[in-house]
């Protein structure tokens, strides 16, 4: 991966605020041309820097009223890509990873209310070969959600 440059960090602290931000408008923060912004934008995301854009859906407006982290553990940890594939079936899934500590690996779910987050982990979770225990965390709220910061090189230029 390429060095990402002072110019670039300037760019993705602006866009990682406001993604819908115009370049334009980037452009004129940046003091750069909007053909500039254009090009080192598509070189991040070529250069797979920025992985992504789009809109966040709040779950609480299409029903999802319980946000869970759910802790799984395996027989053996050599079973975890089965265990993805078994967890990227269930659409209520929205983040899975490999842990070290307490759980070889965590989920984050939603679910509408108390009894599908039950259907969710006795029918669903705890069926999967491999997992032999989990244990649940519900969110009761959620005070943070972000992009990790960009902080500008003081050294460079």
């Amino acid at each position: 991966m390429e060095k990402v440059d002072k110019l670039d960090k300037k760019i993705l602290g602006i866009l990682s605020k406001n993604a819908r931000m115009p370049f334009k408008d980037v452009a004129a923060e940046c003091g750069v041309s909007r053909a500039a912004i254009h090009q080192r934008v598509q070189h991040l995301i070529d250069n797979g820097v920025i992985t992504g854009s789009g809109f966040y859906v709040n779950p609480k407006s299409l029903g999802y009223s319980t946000c869970t982290y759910v802790g799984l553990n395996l027989e053996r940890g050599s079973m975890y890509k089965k265990v993805v594939e078994r967890l990227q079936t269930i659409p209520e899934i929205v983040e899975c990873h490999f842990t070290t500590g307490s759980y070889t690996m965590l989920v984050k779910l939603y679910a509408r209310d108390n009894e599908q987050l039950m259907d969710l982990l006795n029918n669903q979770l705890q069926t999967i070969p491999g997992v032999v225990s989990t244990e649940t965390l519900i969110s009761l709220e959620q005070s943070i959600k972000r992009e990790i910061a960009v902080a500008p090189d003081t050294d460079e230029e």
